[in-house]
């Protein structure tokens, strides 16, 4: 590499906004406290990020190929470190939840234009290498977020994950003027802003309908309303998908069965294997009475299986069929899911383990590759959209898993302690309860509670990962050993339509 300059300015963005996906984890506890804040609120702060990235990510990176990458990346971080800001100044949990959805919308600034801005500042070997090392960034950021939210919150405090931004903002700002070349899309390109708006409806409405059925009942009018308007926007979605003359997903790819096996294994992916970290933390936390950082190590093994076996894997099953990579990954991530529901009132942290080092195995498969067999599975010149889509589905599949284990966490719950504490306990509120709930009764619930969860969570892996093995069979733009999030030995064009539509 001749200068690491730009790659150097890029990671740092990304590693800064994929490791805020995961690192309020540990804090929730805390946060529960403080700003007493309920599971509802809980949930949405961890949603609110989650689904603003999700949602915005291909129409914010539409717009970076008219507006400028550089320029967009540069305002992304901008808004990005103010709504930090805001977090951390929070005083409720409404102006932490609204805060953390405007940080979501810097982050998919930032997420967007990452590998766009490397395809314009590298070229050939010196890309190949660069998008490695960007990979290795991306996959380590997300699992380190709890460790390193745990360290932050038992210091200066849960408010410090979101101040930490503020200096790493700056240098990724200077930075990146500094020595990132600006580029753009080609000519005549324009912003699907309808189908934005629709996808946006599409994916909130969704997951606050999830939320909603959890907390008042499936039948509720506010939870069915939230449905129709899910479905409605799903419709003018697809009609708004069909007309217009730039797409945010070409619904003809959804033909292919390969390209839709991918994105449905991308979904299952973060909600099997992250959905219900959330709820572990607050049961390690306040039954356990673990600080945040003994917390944290609790999760280690998962980070730390998942980063030695990404970093192996692409050496040791280059030329694997991704179907098969990414197919047992799954498999053993929705495992590790059914280890973990082994918990009752007598259960202690270790008992996490066996579960948690299986399903880092599978992360440590599934995710480097899931990239790569989305551009196998489509023709080149939609590369940039195949990347972009899984990129959308994997944070949309950590939103709904967090919502939806949410839910069968409290339902299981409510079954011994009632609707009302089982909210409570869940959210945090477990030393609260003390009074008038024995503390064998609160265990037994909590634990309960996590097996259901746990169980739903193995369930989705399993089924993603029957999915993949069945649907990801065909390669249209690639040859099929391509396992690498950065597809290496593919075409040249594949690579660079790849990074040139903005990786969304």
């Amino acid at each position: 590499m001749r200068t690491w300059g730009p790659l150097t300015a890029v990671s740092l963005g990304t590693f800064m906004l994929l490791l805020d996906v995961t690192i309020v984890v540990v804090a929730l506890p805390d946060m529960a406290r403080a700003l007493d804040a309920s599971l509802a609120d809980l949930q949405w702060v961890i949603d609110g990020y989650a689904l603003a990235l999700a949602a915005l990510l291909l129409g914010v990176g539409a717009a970076a190929d008219v507006l400028g990458r550089r320029r967009l990346h540069v305002m992304g971080t901008a808004l990005f470190a103010l709504a930090s800001l805001g977090c951390g100044l929070a005083s409720n949990a409404d102006v932490l939840v609204a805060a953390r959805a405007v940080q979501g919308l810097g982050a998919a600034a930032m997420f967007a234009t990452t590998l766009p801005l490397l395809a314009a500042a590298y070229q050939d070997r010196e890309r190949s290498v660069a998008l490695g090392v960007w990979g290795a960034v991306s996959g380590a950021s997300a699992a380190l977020g709890p460790i390193v939210g745990g360290l932050l919150t038992a210091g200066p405090g849960w408010r410090w994950i979101f101040f930490v931004n503020l200096p790493v903002s700056v240098a990724s700002i200077w930075l990146t003027l500094r020595v990132v070349p600006e580029s753009r899309g080609p000519a005549g390109r324009r912003v699907d802003w309808a189908g934005t708006a629709a996808f946006a409806c599409i994916a909130g409405a969704g997951t606050y309908g999830v939320l909603r059925g959890g907390t008042e009942g499936w039948t509720s009018a506010a939870t069915v309303a939230a449905f129709v308007v899910s479905v409605l926007a799903l419709v003018c979605f697809v009609q708004v998908e069909r007309r217009t003359a730039h797409p945010l997903l070409d619904l003809r790819l959804l033909r292919k069965p390969a390209f839709t096996g991918v994105l449905l294994g991308a979904i299952g992916y973060n909600a099997a294997a992250f959905g219900v970290i959330p709820y572990i933390s607050i049961w390690l936390q306040t039954v356990l009475g673990m600080s945040a950082v003994r917390g944290s190590l609790v999760l280690l093994p998962l980070a730390a299986t998942s980063f030695v076996v990404a970093a192996i894997s692409g050496r040791l099953l280059h030329g694997v069929a991704p179907r098969l990579v990414i197919g047992v990954g799954l498999l053993l991530i929705g495992a590790g899911g059914l280890c973990m529901a082994v918990l009752d009132a007598g259960s202690s942290w270790n008992a996490l383990l066996p579960g948690l080092t299986i399903a880092g195995i599978g992360t440590g498969l599934v995710a480097p590759g899931l990239a790569g067999a989305a551009l196998a599975a489509v023709p080149p010149a939609n590369s940039g959209m195949a990347g972009g889509a899984v990129n959308t589905f994997r944070q949309l599949g950590y939103a709904v898993g967090v919502a939806l284990f949410g839910t069968v966490l409290t339902s299981r719950m409510a079954d011994s302690l009632g609707h009302d504490a089982a909210h409570a306990v869940a959210g945090g509120g477990a030393p609260a309860l003390s009074g008038t709930l024995s503390e064998h009764s609160v265990r037994a619930a909590f634990a309960a509670g996590l097996n259901g969860a746990s169980l739903a969570a193995g369930v989705t892996g399993l089924v993603a990962g029957v999915l993949v093995l069945v649907m990801v069979r065909t390669s249209s733009g690639q040859r099929p050993g391509v396992t690498g999030s950065a597809a290496p030995g593919a075409p040249d064009r594949g690579r660079k339509a790849a990074v040139g539509a903005g990786g969304r």
